[in-house]
């Protein structure tokens, strides 16, 4: 009966903590939080049956199942006094933080993208024996946050010749989206694909600026956008305004250019019989007559 509740304990042991009966065992905590763009640690430590050990150790990272997930991350150390040397860091952008040594696989990982919101495997393995190789069985569940960010806002038309404004948002968890400005029509659609989503308004009838923003329970973010349409009469006084001060400018112009002319010339010179000095009259008497 001992040995029977010996083999169930280990069993429990197993089952709740990835422990084994030989003395080995792998501690992971369940799920760990990254931001987007960020960096993040994930932690793993290991104990063994042994007091000492001087063998080459390897430990090794994989992605979405164990045992036989992609490598992300693998080091070698040949001895004790040897440091664990990077042999794969996928995208270089894995770094080890703990000493194998002393029981530490931890990592971090650089610059977080939506594509690393993965589950993580941590292993470690030590050469001559080939019981001596042990992984967490439940690994780790990377979950990628971030505040939302709007990434495109735009106004279009389509062949019925009415108007759209459509708004798109990213975050982790899924941002809400709404429109506030001028009236609109209830006519909208939202659309979401993992942590982006869409919301288009429909048939926009009143000229203004629309804004779009975006919430989630790391932040919120706002966008604008400007409609207006342009009409035939307002075509019309937009010439009016445009070329009428344009011919006044010209009328002056030719003013200025003729009066120019005119200083240049002088004023008209007179006729030469007026311009000539006259003689004055004189009286001829013939005094013997």
């Amino acid at each position: 009966m001992r040995e029977l509740g010996l083999v169930l304990l280990c069993l429990l042991r197993i089952s709740r903590k990835g422990v084994q009966c030989n003395g080995w065992s792998v501690h992971v905590p369940s799920d760990v939080t990254g931001e987007l763009g960020k960096m993040v640690i994930l932690p793993c430590t290991f104990t063994h049956p042994y007091k000492t050990f001087d063998r080459a150790l390897t430990a090794i990272w994989r992605i979405k199942e164990p045992y036989n997930g992609t490598v992300i991350f693998k080091c070698v150390s040949q001895s004790s006094s040897e440091l664990c040397k990077t042999a794969i860091s996928h995208k270089n952008k894995y770094k080890l933080l703990g000493n194998p040594r002393h029981k530490d696989l931890s990592i971090r990982v650089d610059n977080l993208t939506w594509s690393d919101s993965e589950r993580y495997f941590c292993r470690v393995e030590l050469a001559g024996d080939i019981q001596d190789k042990y992984e967490s069985r439940n690994g780790i569940k990377l979950h990628v946050i971030a505040a939302p960010r709007i990434i495109n806002i735009t106004v279009s038309s389509s062949r019925d010749h009415t108007f759209q404004a459509r708004c798109t948002a990213e975050g982790e968890p899924a941002p809400a989206l709404t429109w506030t400005g001028p009236p609109y029509s209830n006519l909208s659609s939202t659309s979401s694909s993992s942590h982006r989503v869409t919301k288009e308004l429909r048939s926009l009838t009143h000229d203004g600026k629309y804004t779009c923003t975006a919430v989630n329970s790391h932040g919120r973010a706002e966008g604008a956008v400007y409609f207006y349409r342009i009409r035939a009469s307002d075509s019309s006084s937009f010439m009016i305004l445009i070329f009428v001060p344009l011919g006044i400018k010209v009328v002056i112009l030719l003013v200025i250019l003729s009066f120019t002319l005119f200083s240049r010339e002088g004023p008209p010179s007179a006729p030469a019989s007026l311009a000539r000095s006259q003689l004055p009259e004189c009286t001829y008497e013939n005094f013997d007559r």
